[in-house]
């Protein structure tokens, strides 16, 4: 059974370096936002068009997913409403969800991030050390059972697909019917 594997963590976490060994080790296909910002559109979220690119990236997933292959989604994936909703997505294509926290702490952080942009610029963008400190309180830390596989899936009033639809606008595909795994030709 595939895996969508789920990297949580501050900028600046290690995340893509772990996640680049998970997919290495395990041959899952690594989908990073980072990586195609730049090369894209020159900033990190220019007129937000990460949430339309991070949504293509869940609907690519879903597919390699659907093909028998693991998935890892490295995007950071703050809150806890992204996470269950992409647990529950991955339900119903027959996928196991698995979230993978990378914990840093802020001294640590902001070492890495100057180092980063000194090393990498043409990989990565600036940020001020408020604006660090400010993300820090955003991040939803999982708990145990989280990190156990255990996600509490009761979707939001209006649920899961929708809640998706919104927060990543181009996730689910085009058509009447954007239920995850479902084509026209096959009705």
């Amino acid at each position: 059974m595939p895996e969508l594997l789920l990297m949580v963590g501050h900028v600046g976490a290690g995340k893509t370096t772990h996640a680049t060994s998970l997919a290495a080790a395990t041959g899952a296909v690594r989908l990073s936002p980072d990586e195609w910002m730049g090369p894209l559109f020159g900033a990190s979220d220019p007129d937000g068009k990460r949430d339309v690119l991070e949504g293509r990236l869940v609907w690519t997933a879903v597919e390699i997913l659907q093909a028998g292959t693991s998935v890892i989604l490295d995007f950071g994936l703050w809150g806890r409403d992204e996470r269950r909703s992409l647990a529950w997505l991955a339900g119903t294509i027959g996928a196991t969800p698995r979230t993978i926290y990378v914990d840093v702490d802020r001294d640590t952080q902001a070492v890495r991030v100057a180092q980063r942009w000194r090393e990498t610029p043409d990989r990565t963008w600036p940020f001020t050390q408020a604006e660090l400190d400010e993300w820090r309180t955003f991040l939803d830390v999982p708990d145990a059972d989280e990190l156990a596989g255990r996600y509490d899936l009761l979707a939001p009033d209006e649920g899961w697909e929708t809640w998706l639809a919104r927060r990543w606008p181009t996730a689910l595909g085009p058509g009447p019917d954007r239920r995850p795994g479902h084509s026209p030709s096959a009705s």
